[in-house]
């Protein structure tokens, strides 16, 4: 909650659990998550650093299934930064679900939000940025409309 009584963009309050809820027209990606072994830290529990794994996994998926093979293989995504915020841990045997959402796209940057889920547990909260680069040159790369349209579809 950002301030008493009010929800952050995208969530609601229930039962003194936040639950996401698209605010916007883009399209949403759910991307499974695979647990492996080594993600498991001394405490028994996944390492932080295996979320940054899933996140960059969840937003190159997000782009293969949405974008034609074309764009695919024009173009390469980095990225710039992750801001995550831990809310429960994950284990081994949990079955978590990385719910992607692209928030918008300015110049050759992408802003995502993906938020990793276990049933209705928020496990983490991920705010990424995203440069897109020209696969030949490695320069960063500008998309076309038509391409951004299939990801952010206009408001009718």
């Amino acid at each position: 909650m950002s301030t008493k009584g009010q929800a952050r963009k995208g969530f609601v309050q229930r039962k003194n659990v936040l639950a996401y809820i698209p605010v916007s027209n883009t399209i949403p990606h759910a991307f499974a998550i695979t647990i492996d072994p080594s993600d498991i830290d001394f405490m028994g529990h996944v390492n932080n650093a295996s979320y940054l794994k899933w996140v960059q996994e969840a937003v190159i998926d997000h782009w293969r299934a949405l974008a034609p093979a074309e764009a695919v293989a024009q173009h390469l995504w980095v990225a710039l930064k992750h801001e995550i915020t831990y809310r429960r841990p994950t284990f081994l045997e949990d079955a978590p679900i990385a719910h992607v959402i692209l928030e918008k796209v300015q110049g050759a940057r992408a802003f995502y939000e993906t938020v990793i889920k276990r049933g209705e547990d928020v496990l983490a909260e991920v705010k990424s940025s995203w440069c897109c680069l020209d696969a030949a040159t490695l320069r960063p790369a500008r998309l076309a409309r038509e391409l951004v349209e299939k990801f952010l579809p206009s408001a009718d």
